[in-house]
Formats: C-alpha cells, structure tokens, sequence
C-alpha cells in the first residue's frame, strides 16, 4: 500500500496521469465539437430538381439544407429550356446538411442543324436523312401524283424550307408526297405494346398519320413519354385498308396492366 502512494506521489507519474486525463478530455470534447458542427448521425434527403428551373431549384435546395451549382448544360429535344436534366448525387440520397448539389440544365439556346435536300427521295429515305441529321418527321401530306410516296415538297411550320436552311435540333419537318391513285392502300400496323417513339415509326412507315396522343396522367415529362407503352390505338384492325394518309390515334401509358397482352 505505502509502495502504491509512493507511486501515485512520484511528480512523473502524477504529470503523466494528468497529462493522459487531459488528452482524454480534449479528444472527447473534439469529438462533441465536431458532431455539433457536422451534425453527425443528422442527415437529410436530397430533393428531386429534374424539370425545376434553376430558380425553382434553388428555392427548393434552401429549403431543404442543400447549395446547388450548375456544372455543364445538354441539349434535349422537347424539354424545357434551362430545366433540370440531372443531378449529382441523385434525389433520394442521404447527405449531411449543407452539401453541395451538382446540376446539368437543358441548354437554354438549341442546337441548330442544317435543313438537307430531301426533294426527290422516296418518304422512307428521307425519313432516314431526317433522323440523321437529328430531325423528326412530322405530317406525311399526300397529294396526286404518278410516284406513291416521292416527296415532293418539304416543309417547316407550314412554309417550304431549303436546302442548307438552319432548323433547331429535333424540329419536325413535314413532307408533301406523291399518291397514285392506283397504290394509294395501306393498313395500319399494330402498335399496341410498343414504346412511343417506335410506335410512331411504325405509323410513319405504313404511309399514315399519328393525328392523335393520349398520354396517362401519370406521364409528366419528355422521359416519362419515352418510356410510355401504347394500350389502345384507333383504327385497331390491320385488315381494313386504308388510304395513305390517314390518321391513326394512340393512347400510351406507363401502367403495364393497361396492355391487353400483359393482362
């Protein structure tokens, strides 16, 4: 016992534990600092900005304990000009308060790409050129002619465009084509099951129209439309013939029990 109290009583020892006790204190004091500061353990969840303006997702980030910053810009056909394309780290992810949200926003000028010659063509070689040279087809306006489905005329928002004229990326050219009387008959293609744009495709490549779309409610964007599923169409039948022309109406969903094949 009395070796024990020399011990305890030695300048050395007694600094020693003391110095130890002090460390221990100081770490555990850091340790309580540091927690309070980055609130360990607190985390939020981080909002989805897809389709918000950059306003609207500021707003919603100072609401929500997040920063934002717009770190590079895409070009989407249809979308909002300056909305939202995608965020790191994505909606739904966990994060300490204050962290920073990396956007990529539609850019707010579009891209413009050059009107090619398309006069001459058959409907289906000039539907190529278009996609690749990133345009869409719009109407197929048949009028009489001695060539079924050579086109005639091109057109943009009603008016003939030229060769070489500047059209924004993704703008649907409309094209007036030959219809002999004597092969003017086709029949709609079943389209029930297919995605949207591919239904549209094969519409188009039957010598007809999509004069109708009828999206769910539950379809609120671009994206949401590409991953829509056609569960009706009008004609249904593939046996009627029709003229070429003519409209075929879609109705499209993202509820696969809509479709009849997946009933």
């Amino acid at each position: 016992m009395e070796q024990k109290t020399r011990f305890f009583s030695n300048w050395i020892v007694r600094n020693l534990l003391w110095a130890i006790v002090f460390v221990a204190g100081l770490i555990l004091a850091v340790n309580i600092l540091l927690g309070i500061i980055t609130q360990h353990g607190k985390e939020i969840t981080v909002p989805d900005f897809t389709n918000m303006s950059v306003a609207e997702a500021r707003e919603t980030a100072g609401h929500n304990g997040v920063r934002i910053e717009v770190v590079d810009s895409v070009y989407v056909r249809r979308m909002q000009r300056g909305a939202v394309f995608t965020q790191t780290p994505p909606a739904g992810s966990k994060v300490k308060n204050g962290r920073r949200v990396l956007l990529t926003i539609n850019t707010v000028v579009p891209k413009k790409v050059t009107m090619p010659q398309l006069v001459g063509y058959s409907m289906r070689q000039a539907k190529a050129e278009l996609a690749s040279r990133g345009l869409a087809l719009g109407r197929l306006i048949y009028v009489s002619d001695i060539a079924t489905n050579n086109v005639l005329k091109q057109l943009y928002r009603n008016r003939e465009i030229p060769q070489g004229a500047s059209v924004e990326s993704g703008a649907a050219i409309d094209l007036v084509v030959g219809l002999n009387s004597e092969d003017s008959r086709t029949f709609a293609p079943s389209v029930v099951g297919m995605r949207y744009l591919r239904a549209v495709d094969a519409v188009h490549d039957n010598s007809l129209n999509v004069t109708k779309l009828a999206f769910d409610p539950g379809i609120k964007d671009y994206t949401d439309s590409l991953n829509a599923v056609v569960y009706k169409q009008v004609p249904a039948s593939v046996e009627t013939p029709l003229t070429m022309g003519a409209g075929v109406a879609l109705w499209l969903t993202l509820d696969e029990s809509k479709i009849p094949s997946a009933k």
